[in-house]
């Protein structure tokens, strides 16, 4: 069977279990978190999918890796997925639950990169903008990066407005060439 398939089923019996508890909204910050976790620390995945590893441990593993005080749905998940042998493809199962979540709640993920901090009013305009864009709530992620110089990126959906003064001293250099 196609892994993306399988976990697309798991996410979305995970989604419709926490929606009927109305639990959604901290399933999805623990899915969150166990998804960047596995981002933050590669040796998570091979972790998890070591064979020698028991149940009991690898359950801990996740459990630490999503946040420590989880809800108990999520745990009785983490057993099901354990059980059926499916912990290979729990990455996979987080992802999807994210998605399916975002697309359920109409949530629209922004990323503002600026080379210095921005004022929470310049932010909350930033987001207003991006609100009144997409007609949906925003997750609004800012991250600093000098390498742009100065100026900002913005990002959401397929959009990216680039006026980074990096990206203007390149468009130079290429005119020049």
């Amino acid at each position: 069977m196609d892994l993306g398939l399988i976990s697309v089923r798991y996410s979305r019996a995970l989604l419709k279990a926490s929606m009927e508890a109305k639990l959604e909204d901290k399933v999805y910050q623990e899915m969150k978190t166990l998804s960047e976790s596995y981002i933050k620390v590669p040796e998570l995945k091979f972790t998890i999918d070591n064979p020698m590893l028991s149940n009991e441990k690898k359950e801990k593993l996740l459990i630490t890796a999503s946040g420590e005080k989880l809800c108990d749905l999520t745990k009785t998940f983490f057993k099901l997925v354990l059980k059926e042998d499916r912990e290979s493809i729990m990455q996979f199962i987080a992802n999807s639950y994210l998605t399916l979540y975002r697309r359920q709640k109409k949530l629209i993920r922004a990323k503002l990169l600026t080379a210095v901090p921005v004022t929470p009013v310049i932010e909350q305009k930033l987001r207003k903008l991006v609100e009144s864009r997409t007609n949906g709530t925003v997750e609004f992620e800012s991250e600093i990066d000098s390498n742009i110089i100065g100026g900002f990126i913005l990002e959401y959906d397929t959009y990216k407005l680039d006026l980074s003064v990096k990206s203007k001293l390149n468009s130079i250099l290429s005119q020049l060439k």
